[in-house]
């Protein structure tokens, strides 16, 4: 009986951080939520931001395929990430993580004494969490330079768009 209840809780867990997952693609929408914006530094130098919900890597993406897009609406062959923030856990996925815990102790209370040893199980039920990626580039014109943060904006966009 004890693991039907154990196996229903999960499931209700997982259920739940399905609800919090990563939106479509698209333009941040509201001062909380998900999608790209960005910000004109210089003429070919652009600070583009995506928020989103879950793990790193898809959000990511999701940024860089916005700086390959920000490349060729201006007129742009290629694009260098020149830094790169990504601000969220390693395990942002969220969902159940559970955790073990073990404890023995010895109390007194009134007239009363008790020893015991403990077992106890944790789990997660917060969802996945918020992350974002920013990137901040520079775009050039012509033949892409051979270096590992220079990217072909046309070969990214053909690349990620889902």
């Amino acid at each position: 009986m004890k693991r039907i209840a154990v196996l229903t809780l999960a499931a209700s867990a997982m259920a739940l951080s399905a609800c919090a997952s990563l939106a479509p693609y698209g333009p941040q929408r509201g001062p909380n939520g998900q999608g790209f914006i960005e910000q004109r530094i210089e003429s070919d130098r652009f600070r583009v931001t995506y928020n989103g919900v879950g793990a790193p890597g898809p959000v990511a993406d999701f940024a860089l395929l916005r700086a390959a897009e920000v490349t060729t609406e201006n007129g742009y062959d290629w694009f260098e990430v020149t830094q790169r923030w990504i601000d969220g856990r390693p395990d942002g996925a969220g969902g159940v993580r559970p955790s073990v815990s073990v404890g023995a102790g010895t109390g007194r209370y009134g007239g009363w004494s008790s020893s015991g040893v403990g077992v106890g199980l944790g789990l997660n039920f917060s969802g996945p969490s918020p992350t974002s990626t920013t990137l901040e580039i520079i775009m050039g014109r012509g033949a892409r330079p051979d270096r590992p943060q220079v990217y072909d904006a046309r070969s990214v966009q053909s690349s990620l768009r889902r």
